[in-house]
Order: C-alpha cells, then structure tokens, then sequence
C-alpha cells in the first residue's frame, strides 16, 4: 500500500509500510546504511504524521517481512492473541499512543499493560515508538510490569537486578573467581552469574559451568549461573549432565539473521523443554537468557522486507522480542550500544535505541534488561554510559550489565560497573532482588539503608572464593 503526505506545499511519497516505518524512525547511521532512513527532517515528520493515522489492524494485514518465507513473521502472526488485542483494534498508532500515555499514568498500570500485550505484535510497538518522545518511552517503560522468577525474582516494583559478568581473555578460573568477588562483595549477581566465554570448547564451557554451580553452591547463593556459549553446545552440556541453569541465544528479528547465528526456532524450543526439564529453579521455572541488539540483522545481511525494501533497524529489533517471547524467557538483554557506531553512532543515538528497546520489549511482555556500553570507536564514553544509566533505571528496566571496572577485557568494549550499579540503586531508590537481598544481609554485607557495606575482601566470608 502506498501513503502519501502533503506537508508545507510538498507531497512526501511512502511507497509501502516498510518505507513509512523506515522514515519514521528517529536518525541512526545503521538506517542509512541500509538506505532505509529519510532523507530530511521534513520526510521524517511527514513519515510520523502519516504513521499515527495508520490502524493497528494494518500490522495483521500487511507484513513487514513476507510470512512465505520468515519463521518469525509466521510465529507473531500465528500465536497473536485476538482476544487481548479487541480493546485496542479500533485504535490507530498515534491512538495507542495516546492510549499507553493514559494508562501509564493512571492507577493499576502494570495489569492493564500486561493484559494487552499478547495481542501486540512487534510491528505495532516498534511505531508508537516512533511517535514518542523519551519522556514518554521512559513513562511508558517504567509502568510496564514484567516479573520472572528462577532462583531469584526478577522485575519487581523498586528492585534492580545486575548480571554479574565475569569475563576473562583466557577463561582463567583464578580470574573469572576473582571477578565474581569483586562482583558479589559490590552486590551484583542477583540476575545472573554470567560468563561469555572467551573459547566455545565444550569441555572449557563445561569448566565454567562447574566454578559458577561451585561458588554457587558453596556460598548458598540464590542466583543463577549461565555460560553465553551456543544453544546447541548447551544442549549438549545438558545431555551430559553438566549443571546448566540458563540457556543463553542470541537473537534476531528475521529468520535470515537467526540462520546467521546458527539457530533455528525449533532449537530454542527443545533447548527451553530441556533446561526446564532439569528442574533447577527454586522460585520459578524461566530458563532461557536471550540477548539483542539493534543492527544485528544488517549486518548478517538479512534485513530486506516485503518488496525487497530494508527494514528498519528499531522494527526488526522489535520483532526479535516477539521471538524472545515466545520462550518465557527469564532475562532478555539488548547489547545497545555493542554492534559499534555503523548502527549507533554516537551517545544520543544509543541512547534513544535504549529506551525503545526496553519500551518495545516490555509492551510485549518481555523482561527487559540492557547491557549500556558502546565500542571504542563510537562516538561515545563515560558521561554517556552515566545519562543512558540514570535515565534507563527511571525507565524501570529490570537489570543492568555490571562488569569489573566498566571495561571488558574480553569483549573489547565499555559497559557499566559493580560500582555503577550501586549508584543507579542509589540515585533511583532501587534494591536487589529479595532474595538476594536476604542472602547479602545473611552474609553481613547489607547496609541499614538498603545499601552495600564494605568489607575487606580478605577477611569476608566469601574470601576463600581466591585462596590458593
């Protein structure tokens, strides 16, 4: 279908729905390289003006990506929920939008959000987006709920979890149990205990595994651990009988980019049926950890829609929470800033994907948490990694990358620090998860205020963590 626009004298073609959501979008330097982005200020305004008078049904009528031939056009469409979409099938996008800003700021939020979303579809969140300020991502974001539970309960009201991410260039178990001090002495872990490992050896991934489930269990923990190797190479671990806790994927929005990363849907199926099979939890059942980013189905060339047009770079990130959804993940991470500057230039625009990511995903229903880091040759540094924190923990997102000094030496990039999420539980009024909270006061490193005390690492009773 073809949109057309009259704006100051100027008729502003769109030649398909693919082409609006395109120009819609807020300026990144991965649109433009996808040749997807508008061309002026004026296009773009004329894209959104068009966008907010397009129903909602349109999504279910028009595809983005052709249903023929993407598994995940086909798995939104054939598991959307008719019934919790009625109440919002009238309305168009600027009409959600202004739908979503009335709720957000009205009593009982959370359920009236989590009511609808199984009857939203990544297409429709990813272009209210387009339509919202920060202040209004931010507002919509920090009123969605999304709770889930293993052996720690992540999501709740006035809690922030972390990923604990210990990350060795060697896979060193010294370093990596050092790390994990670090960490855990600064309160971090209540998400995860999260390794990417440096080798994806089946018999080094196995290693780890074994370390984190050893400190785990030693020290009575109630966290949970993860390796970010390959689906398929956890599987395997799992058959063997190695003490997985969460399957971790990375993820993408078309089934091109998945086939980039080695993985198909029904891989992710068996491997959610197998880790939950396992029956590690304590609190709840979710098993797997996915993480995103915006860019990544550019540039594993697999971002051409119906028509053969380039999608968006936001859209197709959304969708790939539509895949991540229908898993009942227990964690769900964009790396927004990790793809480097060719999808995210600088510090604003990685800060914008932020919050439409972290929006998108809960609207879904999806636990949002985000890795805010950027590479070295992004136009970005410290002073950024700080506003995106602040700004993403008003947003309510349900957990944080912390890793040793904010600098991973493995992966090459900048994140945040064990010390930086003290400060955003601070400044936002946020605690750890509970029973981690429960944990860190049984240990004697839970302050009266809610805070972290600190302790001499040698003489604390997780000191035997680096003994000889």
């Amino acid at each position: 279908m073809r949109y057309t626009q009259m704006l100051r004298g100027r008729s502003y073609e769109f030649e398909s729905l693919v082409d609006l959501l395109g120009k819609a979008s807020p300026h990144r330097s991965g649109d433009v390289l996808a040749g997807s982005a508008a061309t002026s200020d004026a296009e773009r305004v004329a894209a959104r003006w068009v966008l907010a008078d397009v129903p909602l049904a349109t999504f279910l009528e028009e595809t983005v990506v052709p249903y023929e031939s993407d598994d995940v056009t086909r798995l939104i469409l054939d598991t959307h929920d008719a019934a919790a979409f009625a109440p919002l099938r009238a309305l168009t996008v600027g009409g959600l939008r202004e739908w979503l800003l009335e709720v957000a700021t009205a009593p009982g939020a959370g359920a009236r959000l989590a009511a609808v979303a199984p009857g939203l579809t990544p297409e429709m969140v990813a272009a209210v987006s387009k339509l919202m300020r920060n202040q209004e991502l931010v507002t919509v974001g920090a009123a969605a709920e999304v709770v889930t539970a293993f052996r720690s309960t992540v999501g709740l009201p006035g809690r922030l979890a972390t990923r604990l991410q210990p990350n060795h260039p060697t896979d060193d178990a010294a370093g990596v149990a050092a790390a994990v001090l670090d960490g855990l002495l600064l309160g971090c872990g209540d998400a995860v205990v999260g390794i990417n490992p440096a080798s994806d050896n089946p018999a080094t991934v196995a290693r780890l595994l074994r370390l984190l489930d050893d400190v785990r269990l030693r020290y009575d923990i109630p966290t949970q651990s993860c390796v970010l190797t390959h689906v398929t190479t956890t599987l395997d671990l799992m058959a063997a009988g190695e003490p997985v806790d969460l399957v971790f994927q990375s993820i993408a929005g078309t089934q091109g980019a998945n086939a980039g990363f080695g993985v198909e849907l029904s891989v992710l199926a068996e491997a959610a049926d197998a880790a939950r099979a396992l029956g590690r939890g304590t609190v709840g059942d979710q098993v797997m950890y996915f993480e995103t980013g915006q860019g990544a189905a550019l540039s594993a060339d697999a971002h051409l829609g119906t028509g053969g047009r380039p999608v968006d770079q936001q859209t197709l990130e959304a969708r790939a929470y539509g895949v991540a959804r229908a898993f009942d993940p227990f964690l769900v991470n964009t790396v927004v800033g990790f793809i480097g500057p060719e999808y995210l230039y600088d510090g604003k625009q990685i800060l914008r994907a932020g919050l439409e990511d972290h929006c998108c995903g809960k609207l879904l229903g999806v636990p949002m948490g985000v890795d805010i880091c950027y590479t070295n040759h992004a136009e970005a540094d410290a002073d950024d990694t700080d506003t995106m924190l602040t700004v993403l923990v008003a947003a309510g997102m349900s957990f944080v990358i912390s890793v040793p000094g904010a600098d991973d030496v493995m992966l090459g990039y900048q994140s945040t620090s064990f010390h930086d999420a003290l400060y955003a539980r601070r400044v936002g009024g946020k605690r750890p998860a509970p029973e981690f909270e429960a944990w860190l006061d049984r240990v004697g490193l839970l302050a009266a205020d809610g805070g972290i005390r600190a302790v001499d690492p040698a003489t604390s009773p997780l000191a035997a963590l680096v003994a000889p």
